[in-house]
């Protein structure tokens, strides 16, 4: 069936409904989920010549139409030229560097990142002899101090999981293209809902399509989103070779998730700000990180990015006379919720409370969770759709019985 070419000029909350693939000749209003490992080919010439133009449908660990239709959403709705999905967020950055970093490489990192990430690219990276300097979020001049002559990437994520520090995107932009390097910015806590690294100089947008995009906590998906001398050219054959491809059913229902993207991002970010505004007040709590808090270092900067909005996920330091104090307090907020699930995912419609110095940031060493700012009292908490004043009495419950054993 043919399919009206969509206009111009379209805002991301229409893109993020509209694009997709052309129906098939039933004319189906909502994008087909097509469940199959193979297509049946007219003829052995068609099938020689579809296996020869990488753009055609042969095999679904190299294409598939509803990965494809979500590919297409993607780029659209961060402005790119093209966007390819993987398997999860991590294997978005596994692809990133099989395509554009080699032996002796060298790459500059936030030190702030999540903790998988950090291991990636200190650890399994180091490995094959890509060397790795991690320096502070927010400090630019440590940013340039690290460049070499063989720096290849930057790569940032902000907000940061779980402190929320942003960084200067378009400066980071500037300074790695002076350099020779790209640039790649983690886009998963704002998504292009809040934010578009692309309009402010990222060479390439990485998203954990698990979280914000998916929405409801149901499915493992990644995406890289830039240039298709990149995504198209460069990343395509190699994760036809490798195989971190996105399951169709997976696809499909980040597919649908990316509807609803920016109605949910508004809501869950006006509960976020109203939690941490009630956290700010708690006397049991040191310190709140949330960028739409004027308390926030980078709120003036968050605003400008992400479009006046703080986002979805917040994180809160217990006050503690020691590390094991602090841990103490943690534990009994955290096991005290009756409402808020007690997992390591984010981005969920159900709000999620986590300790992140013993889940996502625990394989670290000390000295690295340290450098990290990720302190034994810290508490992250994923806003979800729930009533914000149940969310507020959930955490009471351990807030208020901290000093009660």
């Amino acid at each position: 069936m043919t399919q009206r070419s969509l206009p111009e000029g379209l805002r991301p909350e229409t893109l993020a409904v509209r694009t997709a693939l052309p129906p098939s000749q039933h004319g189906e209003n909502a994008e087909a989920l097509f469940l199959t490992t193979a297509y049946v080919q007219e003829d052995a010439a068609t099938s020689a010549r579809k296996f020869s133009n990488a753009e055609d449908f042969t095999y679904s660990r190299t294409s598939n139409p509803t990965v494809r239709s979500l590919e297409a959403r993607l780029a659209a709705m961060e402005g790119t030229e093209g966007a390819i999905a993987t398997s999860t967020g991590m294997s978005a950055i596994l692809l990133l560097a099989l395509g554009l970093l080699k032996a002796g490489d060298h790459v500059v990192c936030s030190r702030s990142v999540f903790g998988s990430t950090i291991n990636l690219f200190a650890k399994e990276f180091g490995k094959f002899g890509v060397e790795t300097s991690f320096v502070s979020q927010t400090d630019l001049a440590e940013w340039q101090a690290a460049v070499r002559p063989t720096t290849k990437l930057f790569f940032a994520e902000t907000p940061t999981n779980p402190l929320t520090e942003v960084c200067d995107i378009r400066a980071l932009a500037d300074m790695a293209h002076a350099a020779g390097a790209l640039l790649v910015v983690d886009n998963t806590f704002c998504t292009p809902a809040l934010q578009r690294p692309a309009e402010l100089g990222a060479d390439l947008v990485m998203h954990s399509a698990s979280k914000f995009m998916d929405g409801q906590g149901r499915v493992m998906a990644g995406a890289l989103c830039g240039p298709n001398a990149l995504i198209r050219d460069l990343f395509g054959p190699i994760l036809r070779t490798v195989g971190m491809t996105l399951a169709p059913f997976n696809a499909w229902v980040v597919l649908k998730g990316l509807e609803t993207l920016a109605l949910r991002m508004k809501a869950q970010g006006e509960q976020a700000l109203a939690v941490a505004r009630w956290l700010e007040a708690r006397p049991e709590v040191a310190r709140v990180h949330y960028p739409a808090l004027p308390s926030h270092p980078q709120h003036a900067l968050a605003m400008r990015q992400q479009h006046g909005q703080g986002g979805a996920v917040l994180s809160f330091e217990l006050k503690g006379d020691s590390p094991e104090a602090a841990r103490a307090a943690a534990f009994h907020v955290i096991d005290s919720t009756r409402v808020i699930s007690i997992a390591t995912n984010l981005g969920d419609t159900k709000s999620i409370i986590t300790h992140p110095a013993t889940t996502s940031h625990g394989r670290l060493s000390e000295a690295q969770r340290q450098a990290a700012g990720i302190g034994q009292g810290l508490l992250r908490l994923s806003v979800g759709l729930e009533h914000v004043d149940d969310l507020c009495d959930d955490l009471l419950r351990g807030l208020a019985t901290l000093n009660t054993p």
